[in-house]
C-alpha cells in the first residue's frame, strides 16, 4: 500500500484533521448497524484527500458476522479485497484515495476507544507495515436511530487523539 502524501516521511501530528462522513455513508452506516444489533460489527475505512489534513469517507467494508457483544476483530482477508477492489475503482490514485483507518460499532458502549482498541491501533502504525497514520471511527446507533461517533487519529510513535467528523 502507497502512502498518503499527508504524512510521508514525518511523525508530526497535524495541527487540525477533519474527516468528514457524508450523509450516503452515515445512512449506509445505520442500515448495518442496525442489522449488526448487540453485536460489535466493524471494517476499514476508504478515503479521499479533500484537502491538507481533511478527509472525506468514500468507502467502508462491512465484517458483521465475526463480532460479539463486546469484541471485534476483523477479518484480514476479506477487507484487503475490498481494498483492492476500492483501488481497481480509484484508478490506484493513491495520492488522493487510500486506506484511511479503521472501524467499529459500541452498540452497547461509548464511542471512545477501549484499551484493546488503542493497543490494536497503536501497534498498526508502530508497526512493520508502512502506516503513519490511521483513523479509528467507534459508531453505534442510540434509542434505534440517532447516529453517534467518536473519530480518533493514532500516529506513529505518537499519543493517539481525537479529530472533528463532519458531514
Amino acid at each position: 500500500m502507497k502512502l498518503w502524501p499527508f504524512f510521508a516521511n514525518s511523525c508530526r501530528a497535524p495541527s487540525m484533521v477533519t474527516i468528514s462522513l457524508p450523509n450516503s455513508q452515515r445512512a449506509r452506516f445505520r442500515t448495518h448497524l442496525r442489522r449488526g444489533g448487540v453485536r460489535e460489527i466493524g471494517g476499514i475505512l476508504m478515503g479521499e484527500q479533500v484537502g491538507p489534513d481533511h478527509f472525506r469517507i468514500v468507502d467502508f467494508s462491512v465484517d458483521d458476522t465475526i463480532g460479539t457483544a463486546a469484541h471485534f476483530v476483523r477479518s484480514t482477508e476479506h477487507h484487503a479485497a475490498e481494498l483492492q477492489k476500492f483501488f481497481q475503482r480509484t484508478g490506484s490514485d493513491f495520492r488522493r484515495f487510500n486506506y484511511l483507518g479503521e472501524w467499529h460499532s459500541h452498540p452497547s458502549y461509548a464511542v471512545r476507544p477501549s484499551y484493546e482498541d488503542v493497543a490494536s491501533m497503536q501497534s498498526l502504525v508502530d508497526g512493520e507495515r508502512d502506516i503513519d497514520f490511521s483513523v479509528l471511527l467507534i459508531v453505534r446507533l442510540s434509542c434505534f436511530c440517532w447516529f453517534e461517533a467518536g473519530t480518533y487519529m493514532f500516529v506513529r510513535h505518537t499519543r493517539h487523539y481525537p479529530i472533528v467528523l463532519t458531514r
